[in-house]
């Protein structure tokens, strides 16, 4: 896990002046790896690389050059994330073709394989990374990022250039070599409120945009970026027919989630690889499967004093019952209003998820112990674990309503005043699966932006965005389509985003083995019934963690993450809210006195609009940061040991 920088120059031996750009470029995702910091250029293309290092922590420096005999020094690898099957693939280049290898580590693997089996090698890649690979005989970069996108990878092309980044500020710094000029992207805007994230391949900025999950591309010196999808995540569901059909698929899922496990603590054996903690299923299923590779394994837990918003307690007696040493981080109103900007520094883009505040702090504890911890993300996208995909249940009987009667429901429900029990249920039982399905978030509808976004533009909303991902899963069953849906918007824009950002910021490596190639072949599989029933969610999945999860925790439902701001925004909050939105420049952008309503009707309890509220002011700070240049985070310099 680690922060990479990549310029491929328009022409030749711009790379010598280019490389003189780098250093502040590079500072500013110094927290990535602070073990060390490295550049490498040719006549071409230039690298920056900060390390945080776990395989051959010695020798496996970056960025690394190998090559065949006849041409030792054809590639230099930049490479962000981990290979866990690493060592299978360099057994098997060892024995197909001789390959040599001058380190233990995971990044020549990616080299090798690349250069004996072109890019289908990325198919056989287990794990998480996005990587810069450039072919100075070819004279041309390849790259690509993981199947789901755990690990990002922005970039910017200009008349200088294409450059690559594991963060968008670093680009930001390179604007001028580039010579790109960056405006605020207001179709992204518009994405970001509607959905609570910009989806990819949006950044809020124009001239910057993220390589897709899943995809492979490559450019040369002067040459245009060409990009080609290698990973099509695809729900084949196989009929279970049987109780004897049931159980072998519960085994066939305990196997493979014990496998990732496994593969996913591989670290040198001076590193020690700890684990998230909540109340649910999913981190609870992952430490007990840790524990097992490792009796001295520490698990660590993040809530609130706030009754009702904590899972503290559940954690607790998860972590006594699996035998895992337990740390347990608090966190107040007081510190999510006065370290909301530097969080959202180290976001680069605007996530209106309100977790993410926690999950800092609880990032920040964890690397007191551990230099990376397991996770859970990904679980809910595999096995539908959401309460939302109950709805296509929920909603059948509308299913049997003639179109024209629905769409009359629809304008029914237009007449029901806001906030009244049954309201949300017709609106929703009116519309196609693709018309009110646009992933886990919902933040402002269209007839709610449209009172608050100045210049709103009528069509750019959520069907733009799921357009596509609708089309492919033709065919499917409702909750397919819904999964397929957020694996490709709420996965991988919110859920994946906050992961990897808030922990790096503080120079903790994040790894979810949910999000395993084997995993996702088994889960692929699942049929409806043994995903969702009227009853639970993730139904093949609590059933093959009978016996690993302790029963408290087994069949309880699904929470997500409760963040109080709800209460906080009436109480310890308002008068924050308030002084940040009448001290942003955005007034050219929002209604600010509508916003200001907005809060004034959350504070009387009138109507709930927390969400609504944390989305703009997210928004707000970020503007602050990256347009304005008003607010000023005190960024630190990384608490750990930093080797050049």
């Amino acid at each position: 896990m680690c922060g990479l920088l990549g310029l491929v120059c328009a022409s030749e031996n711009d790379a010598a002046k280019a490389r003189d750009a780098l250093g502040a470029a590079l500072r500013c995702q110094r927290h990535r790896g602070p073990d060390e910091t490295d550049t490498w250029a040719d006549a071409e293309v230039v690298y920056g690389f900060n390390r945080l290092a776990f395989i051959d922590v010695e020798h496996a420096h970056q960025p690394l050059t190998w090559g065949p005999p006849e041409s030792p020094h054809r590639y230099t690898l930049n490479f962000n994330g981990e290979i866990y099957n690493y060592l299978e693939l360099r057994e098997e280049l060892t024995a197909e073709h001789g390959a040599k290898f001058a380190t233990a580590g995971d990044g020549e693997a990616i080299v090798a394989a690349y250069h004996y089996w072109g890019p289908a090698a990325v198919s056989r890649l287990r794990g998480m990374f996005a990587f810069l690979l450039w072919d100075a005989d070819e004279k041309v970069l390849f790259g690509a990022r993981d199947p789901f996108g755990i690990k990002p990878l922005f970039y910017s092309s200009g008349p200088g250039g294409t450059a690559f980044s594991s963060e968008k500020k670093s680009l930001l710094e390179l604007s001028t070599v580039l010579g790109v000029r960056e405006e605020l992207d207001t179709k992204a805007l518009q994405h970001y409120l509607t959905l609570q994230y910009v989806p990819e391949p949006e950044s809020l900025h124009t001239g910057i945009r993220r390589i897709e999950s899943g995809t492979s591309f490559t450019v040369s010196p002067g040459g245009k970026l060409t990009q080609e999808r290698y990973f099509f995540p695809v729900f084949n569901a196989t009929p279970v027919r049987s109780e004897a059909e049931a159980t072998a698929l519960h085994e066939r899922i305990a196997a493979a989630m014990r496998d990732s496990v496994a593969k996913h603590m591989i670290a040198d054996p001076d590193i020690t690889v700890g684990t998230f903690l909540s109340g649910g299923i999913d981190s609870t299923a992952i430490a007990a499967l840790a524990k097992e590779q490792n009796p001295n394994l520490i698990a660590f837990t993040t809530g609130f004093e706030r009754e009702g918003y904590s899972e503290v307690d559940v954690a607790a007696e998860s972590a006594a019952a699996i035998g895992v040493k337990h740390v347990i981080r608090t966190v107040s109103a007081d510190e999510m209003m006065d370290t909301l900007p530097l969080i959202v520094w180290y976001l680069d883009d605007p996530v209106a998820d309100p977790a993410l505040v926690p999950l800092w702090f609880i990032a920040r504890e964890a690397r007191k112990h551990v230099k990376a911890v397991l996770s859970g993300e990904g679980s809910d996208e595999l096995f539908g674990g959401y309460t939302i995909y109950n709805e296509p249940i929920s909603l059948a009987p509308f299913e049997k309503v003639p179109g024209g009667v629905r769409r009359l429901l629809g304008k029914v429900s237009e007449k029901i005043p806001e906030g009244t029990r049954g309201k949300d249920l017709l609106r929703r039982g009116s519309l196609t699966l693709e018309e009110r399905y646009y992933g886990n978030a919902r933040i402002f509808r269209d007839d709610q932006l449209r009172g608050v976004l100045r210049n709103f533009v009528e069509g750019v909303g959520h069907r733009d965005v799921t357009a596509e991902h609708y089309r492919t899963s033709a065919g499917w069953d409702p909750v397919a389509r819904m999964q397929h849906v957020d694996l490709f918007t709420w996965l991988r824009g919110d859920i994946l985003v906050k992961a990897d950002k808030v922990t790096m910021a503080n120079s903790l490596e994040l790894r979810v083995p949910f999000l395993d190639a084997e995993v996702f072949k088994v889960a692929a599989s699942i049929p409806l019934e043994q995903k969702v029933t009227r009853e639970t969610t993730k139904y093949a999945l609590r059933r093959a963690l009978e016996g690993i999860v302790p029963g408290h925790v087994l069949n309880r439902r699904k929470l997500g993450f409760p963040v109080p701001i709800r209460l906080w925004l009436r109480d310890e909050m308002y008068d924050w809210a308030r002084g940040i939105i009448n001290d942003s420049g955005t007034g050219a952008l929002l209604d600010k006195a509508a916003v200001l309503r907005l809060l004034e009707e959350h504070k009387a309890g009138t109507l709930d609009h927390s969400r609504r509220l944390w989305a703009l002011l997210v928004f707000m700070v970020w503007h602050g940061i990256f347009i304005e240049h008003r607010i000023k985070p005190e960024v630190p310099e990384p608490a750990y040991p930093v080797r050049i």
